[in-house]
């Protein structure tokens, strides 16, 4: 038996520890967003956040997540309450089939919680690792700028107080 924390909320899970996070937060988890693409972590579209690093968890072993946080597309926001890199991507239509998309969420919310004032430059280099075979590669960056702008301006409404708590 495992004990993980995925957005925020603890989990037992009884699978091998070997098992490849991608299949506990799919298969026992049923969070979906985090897809298979390639089983190599040579894609992208397996990408989740583990102590705000983007990992592939295909590669990843469950065990060694246990203990740490982890962070998956879900944990951006919901339906009714999108977060603002979902707001982005949603507005810039950055999706075409959607595959990689969580992916690459997940890789720029970890760049731009480490470097919040990250350039079009580190934008870039951050989503290296993720492809996108449909070819949105420019409305993907639009939406990470636009995620970096909505994520500045959020932390700037936000009272004194509140920010340091978190």
């Amino acid at each position: 038996m495992m004990k993980l924390n995925v957005n925020g909320v603890s989990h037992d899970v009884e699978a091998d520890p070997a098992t490849p996070l991608l299949y506990v937060l799919r298969n026992d988890l049923k969070l979906n967003g985090a897809k298979f693409g390639c089983g190599l972590g040579q894609c992208g579209a397996c990408t989740v956040m583990v102590d705000g690093q983007a990992i592939f968890s295909c590669l990843t072993p469950a065990m060694l997540v246990e203990g740490r946080q982890v962070k998956t597309v879900e944990g951006l926001g919901t339906i009714d309450e999108p977060g603002p890199m979902q707001t982005a991507f949603i507005e810039e239509q950055a999706a075409q089939c959607g595959y990689c998309i969580a992916g690459m969420m997940m890789r720029a919310q970890a760049l731009l919680e480490a470097k919040p004032d990250a350039g079009d430059a580190d934008i870039r280099q951050a989503l290296e690792p993720n492809l996108c075979r449909c070819g949105t590669h420019m409305r993907i960056l639009r939406a990470v700028a636009r995620a970096r702008d909505l994520m500045r301006s959020k932390s700037a409404s936000m009272p004194a107080a509140a920010g340091r708590a978190s």
